[in-house]
């Protein structure tokens, strides 16, 4: 599989969401995995960690995620209010989020751990 242009990967599981995502209520993290991997499961990706973490005084479900393997593997960045709105899919190259910059990091350390075993 050649490596999606990132805007167009991003587009397509927004796309693929859009019907998933409880709009105003407070999402579990139960909920936010289900999605998610629904999400991936569309588009052959693997999740590599998820956590909620607070980011500019907000509650956020962020997921960390690859797509492709080898040269073609490109990493997303999945985001969702706790209360409830739009899941955000965004590429780790594109993602201003701080989570981002430990995906790519913590994708290389699962490689190593591979590679061990």
């Amino acid at each position: 599989m050649d490596a999606l242009d990132d805007k167009v990967l991003e587009s397509t599981l927004a796309e693929s969401l859009t019907d998933l995502v409880p709009d105003e209520k407070t999402v579990s993290e139960d909920e936010f995995v289900e999605v998610v991997g629904g999400a991936l499961e569309a588009v052959g990706g693997t999740l590599l960690f998820k956590m909620c973490v607070q980011n500019e005084g907000e509650g956020q479900h962020v997921a960390a995620a690859s797509v492709g393997d080898g040269g073609n593997r490109q990493f997303l960045l999945l985001t969702l209010p706790t209360g409830g709105g739009a899941l955000k899919v965004e590429t780790i190259s594109r993602s201003s989020n701080p989570v981002a910059g430990i995906a790519a990091a913590y994708a290389g350390l699962m490689d190593a751990f591979k590679t061990a075993a």
